[in-house]
């Protein structure tokens, strides 16, 4: 039921969206749209275990008309996503600022994302498997090591994070990794 509300905040999200149009210059469109999946509770485990690999992430990156602050370092890009997980634990919402960074001419990039998450979770958890995250909002960052197969699609090694920060009585946070396609428009 959690996953279900949580897919139903996703889908509000996107449908509050643009539409994917052509972005013209200085305007919001989507810039990319990515897809993964992920190992739950990475943090929790010594080595990545494919049974563990039991959520699945999505995220729309919109063009910006931000010029000249970090045109220097790479291209900063509002992003909105979830993550679900599809055995009824944590799943979350998030939305922020990514930044990317090309290396050099080489195809490979790196990644960043700060911002905010809403979840499903406990706050408490006392069920075994689940974590205490305290509070519903929390604060969301990720990274990517990604390499451009081609000028429309990349593939990514993504890590998420999202915790409290300690503001609310308890923290475990929540920890995913796993890899991503990028469609790019």
């Amino acid at each position: 039921m959690k996953t279900i509300r949580a897919a139903l905040a996703l889908a509000a999200t996107l449908g509050a969206m643009p539409p994917f149009a052509p972005a013209q210059a200085g305007d919001f469109g989507i810039s990319e749209m990515r897809v993964g999946v992920m190992a739950h509770d990475a943090d929790n485990h010594k080595f990545i275990d494919v049974s563990h690999v039991e959520d699945v992430n999505f995220e729309v990156l919109f063009r910006t008309p931000m010029i000249g602050v970090f045109d220097w370092l790479g291209t900063v890009r509002p992003t909105v996503g979830a993550t679900l997980n599809l055995k009824g634990r944590e799943s979350m919402v998030h939305a922020g600022l990514s930044l990317n960074v090309p290396l050099g001419d080489s195809g490979f990039f790196v990644e960043g994302t700060l911002g905010g998450a809403i979840h499903n979770g406990e706050f408490l958890a006392t069920k075994k498997g689940y974590r205490d995250l305290g509070c519903r909002a929390l604060f969301y960052q990720s990274a990517s090591l990604g390499y451009d197969v081609s000028s429309s699609m990349n593939v990514m090694l993504t890590i998420e994070h999202a915790s409290n920060a300690n503001l609310c009585d308890y923290n475990r946070g929540l920890t995913d990794i796993g890899v991503r396609v990028g469609f790019k428009f």
